[in-house]
């Protein structure tokens, strides 16, 4: 299989599984609203989506890592998945939709980790071409953002979970164009190495800064839309802002191996902390001024984009080979998990108690806190030939 080859068949997955985001984020608190349920309702509900990150990455990370069938999981997780979503249509109230996003989204999140794990091992010693295989998730959010987004404006909000039928169908599609993986067992690990590793001073610093940031973009994720219609903007408007933020993060993953070369590791976080920290503070006061607000969805390039590529680079030097899978799997479960269904449900009690602002407000003070803690602890991740980090 060629390089050009290998390389649309990765690009491929990024594409429908970020599609799948963008027809559901930005859009589903909306469908939420429209069947009347209340804003702690709402924010359960879409915590929901995060919480089973706590437990589905390391559980399949686990068996991928056992197993070497990435693929073959990544397939069972991707038709499973899409499956349980049918339940929606059902009609079920709430408990009985919470048990559904509960149900989907425990083998949904499953996919992402160890897609990334399969990604880095077929790009081998070309590893910089990461961020340009990933940007085509980025590509495929922003069309189902602005597809859907221009259909709402004729079609009724209740439609969405139709809408969304066609993208789980091109996720599980795509799940069948990698050839599958050879039983690629591993040596033991040395015995207690995971915990030294997740127990160094510089690990706990990485994961409560990832974790502290994905609770400051629960109100975005949970109450961003419906902060914006309170505000005035159709559904057309809010689906072209949220694409606006995506558009930055591809031109972001683009140069960002330039970024690297004249800033060191810390000083991309701690500039991309400090711009999120302004963005959410931009959002809560200047709403209905358009041209903050779209300089304030530019700076998603910084508070998703930025983060996530040195992220990636931190998983992988602190856990070496060996705890790839698990790492990466405890990166997405602590910090997007965690933290993503904590910082919706706090929003919710701010949207409940004050406001949209406060929420948003709520996440620029986890952001100070954020870059408190990268200041005093964090340090740049090992090389790649460099020995995983240890607690001595």
């Amino acid at each position: 299989m060629g390089d050009t080859e290998i390389y649309w068949r990765l690009s491929n997955l990024y594409f429908w599984f970020f599609a799948l985001l963008g027809g559901l984020l930005p859009y589903w608190s909306l469908y939420l609203q429209g069947q009347g349920f209340s804003y702690l309702q709402i924010a359960t509900l879409m915590a929901s989506i995060q919480l089973t990150k706590i437990v589905a990455p390391s559980l399949w990370g686990h068996l991928g890592d056992k197993t070497g069938q990435r693929v073959r999981l990544v397939r069972f997780g991707a038709v499973t998945g899409s499956l349980l979503f049918a339940g929606v249509f059902l009609e079920p109230g709430f408990y009985g939709l919470l048990l559904v996003m509960l149900a989907f989204t425990f083998f949904w999140n499953a996919i992402l980790p160890l897609y990334e794990v399969i990604t880095l091992r077929s790009l081998g010693e070309q590893r910089d071409k990461y961020g340009k295989v990933r940007l085509w998730g980025s590509v495929g959010f922003i069309g189902a953002v602005a597809g859907v987004g221009l259909l709402l404006e004729w079609i009724s909000i209740e439609w969405l979970p139709w809408l969304l039928l066609p993208v789980f169908l091109g996720v599980a599609a795509s799940a069948f164009l990698l050839p599958a993986e050879q039983g690629e067992r591993k040596p033991p690990a040395p015995k207690g190495s995971l915990r030294a590793i997740v127990t160094h001073p510089a690990v706990v610093a990485f994961f409560l800064m990832n974790f502290l940031l994905q609770v400051s973009h629960g109100a975005y994720y949970t109450f961003f839309s419906i902060h914006l219609e309170q505000h005035g903007y159709g559904n057309l408007a809010i689906g072209l802002l949220w694409s606006l933020g995506v558009v930055s993060e591809i031109g972001l993953f683009l140069v960002m191996h330039r970024l690297t070369r004249y800033f060191t590791v810390r000083h991309i976080v701690m500039g991309a902390l400090a711009l999120t920290m302004i963005r959410w503070i931009l959002i809560a006061e200047l709403t209905d001024v358009l041209p903050v607000l779209l300089f304030a969805q530019l700076l998603h390039a910084a508070s998703y984009g930025a983060l996530h590529a040195v992220s990636v680079q931190y998983v992988q030097g602190f856990f070496g080979r060996h705890h790839h899978g698990q790492g990466q799997a405890l990166y997405s479960g602590l910090t997007f998990g965690a933290g993503g269904a904590l910082g919706a449900w706090l929003s919710g009690f701010l949207v409940d108690g004050f406001s949209t602002s406060a929420a948003f407000w709520g996440g620029a003070v986890a952001m100070a806190i954020a870059m408190l803690i990268t200041a005093r602890w964090l340090q740049a991740p090992p090389g790649p030939s460099a020995e995983p980090l240890s607690s001595s």
